[in-house]
This record gives structure tokens, sequence and C-alpha cells, in this order.
């Protein structure tokens, strides 16, 4: 990464903090040969491919995680141009709107400006990851039934941010010459979402021109 990109995408800009796998862990090995098959310069699509003998759950596990703090980055870096102001709800143009809805406060789906949404979105996601009996992270402990489902639902939703950052605030991401990184984020993302059948193609729509043009 140059260093004009590290500075944009220093942590100080991070919307959150990282969520760290335990050095050690199984999770943390994963995490670390995810890591070693990008930074080899492998192709995303084949980058994104269960290990042979991995577990499944495991593998899907680390990358939640890992585009959690990556679209937490790429938030951040933008969160200064996004406001109550200039985008009073969360959305992705002119057709797509995305109401807040969750199991505590905001039981009925809620129109909430962007910035509340991103931090909602992001505290719910992080009692998730936190939460062992959804997330274990010894190894032996089995994943709950409901694992795929939180992941999927954790999935849709950060797609929504890819939505909202490259309708709404990609002239700041360019300006910044960040666009390279994002993009190549956002390629991760989707061939690991398509792979594992992730994110159900309607919440794909409002990127699918660009999807086009960029991964196939």
């Amino acid at each position: 990464m140059s260093m004009a990109l590290k500075q944009v995408f220093n942590k100080d800009r991070t919307f959150r903090p990282k969520r760290k796998f335990e050095p050690g862990t199984q999770r943390f090995e994963l995490h670390k040969k995810a890591q070693a098959s990008l930074n080899a310069g492998l192709d995303l699509k084949q980058a994104v491919a269960l290990p042979h003998g991995e577990d499944l759950n495991d593998w899907v596990a680390v990358h939640v995680v890992d585009f959690f703090n990556r679209i937490n980055l790429i938030y951040g870096t933008i969160s200064d141009s996004c406001t109550d102001q200039t985008c009073p709800v969360m959305s992705g143009g002119p057709k797509y709107e995305y109401r807040w809805q969750d199991e505590h406060k905001y039981k009925k789906p809620m129109a909430v400006p962007a910035p509340k949404y991103m931090s909602l979105l992001m505290d719910w996601i992080e009692v998730q990851i936190n939460n062992e009996h959804i997330f274990p992270t010894n190894v032996g402990t089995p994943f709950p039934k409901t694992f795929m489902q939180v992941a999927k639902k954790i999935l849709s939703r950060l797609f929504r941010v890819f939505v909202h950052v490259y309708i709404h605030h990609f002239d700041c991401v360019s300006q910044m010459g960040a666009e390279a990184h994002v993009n190549t984020c956002y390629k991760h993302f989707y061939y690991f979402v398509t792979e594992f059948n992730l994110t159900d193609h309607k919440e794909l729509e409002p990127l699918k021109e660009m999807t086009t043009r960029m991964c196939h």
C-alpha cells in the first residue's frame, strides 16, 4: 500500500476499533492463510475458495470479521462527508432506501440518517461477532445451527455500506486516491458472498452494472 493510502486508511480514522483474532487459535491461522493468498497476488476468485480440509463455518467466520474491519475502515475514511444533512436517509440512489431494524429498540423498520444507520449497524455487528455462542473462538466448540443465517444477515447489511459509499461518496474516495483499494475490497467481498451464496441477489441489485464491469 502506498504511503498516501496508508495515511488515508490509518487506524485513527477507523469507524470502530478492529476486531482481532487471538494468536494461536485456529481462526487466527485461517486468517493468516486468507491474508497470505491475498498478499501473494492470487486471483481474488481463487483466494475466496474454501481451503482443502477446512470447515466452511470457520472460513465464513474469519471473512465476516475481516470484512467488518475493512468496511469499517472504508466508511471511516468518508464519514466526514456523510452527515445527517448530506445523507438524511440511508440510501443507494433514489431507488433504494435502507431502514434499520433490530431485536431491541427498532422492532419495526425505521428510516434513519445514513450516519445513524452506520453506527447502529456497526454496533449490532460487534455484538454478534463478540458473542461466543454465535462466533465461538475455542477449537471444538460447535457453531450454532443459526450461524449461517446470522452471517448472511451481517454480510447483506455490510453490502449496503458499499452501496452507499459507491453511489453517494465515491467522489470523496477518488479525491483521496483510494479508488483501487476500495474496488479491490469490493471485488473480494463480492466474490466471497457469491461463491458461498451468502447474499440475496436482490441485495446486489443496486451495484449490478458496476459489478458486471468490474467482476466479470
